[in-house]
């Protein structure tokens, strides 16, 4: 099993912006890929089998979010991070949410399917 303990991600209405009618990561996204890029390495493990995720979410706050949101913007960075091939790979996927009052962050559970 893999563990991260990562930053919490940006929301989805601040991780894309439209620009001539084409939707884009915005600033706040392409920053937060860098972030974990910089913590894990631009060359993580690169699981190549089926994979079962597990989130820890940890809210920076009590406002309602949904916890749908918290994969997307995690997602496209440990793609990126080459921590595994492609988010295709996830056969299953669970997200819990807990709350620490502080700044939010997630703790990420990769295990490969036998």
């Amino acid at each position: 099993m893999i563990v991260y303990s990562l930053p919490y991600p940006p929301s989805l209405n601040s991780y894309y912006r439209t620009v001539h009618g084409q939707p884009i990561i915005s600033k706040t996204g392409r920053d937060y890929r860098k972030k974990i890029i910089s913590l894990i390495g631009n060359s993580g493990k690169s699981l190549p089998g089926r994979l079962k995720v597990e989130i820890h979410a940890w809210m920076p706050d009590k406002r309602k979010r949904d916890l749908d949101n918290v994969f997307k913007a995690l997602n496209d960075a440990l793609t990126h991070a080459n921590v595994w091939v492609d988010d295709s790979q996830i056969d299953d996927l669970r997200i819990i949410r807990f709350f620490d009052g502080g700044l939010g962050h997630v703790e990420v559970f990769i295990s490969e399917i036998d």
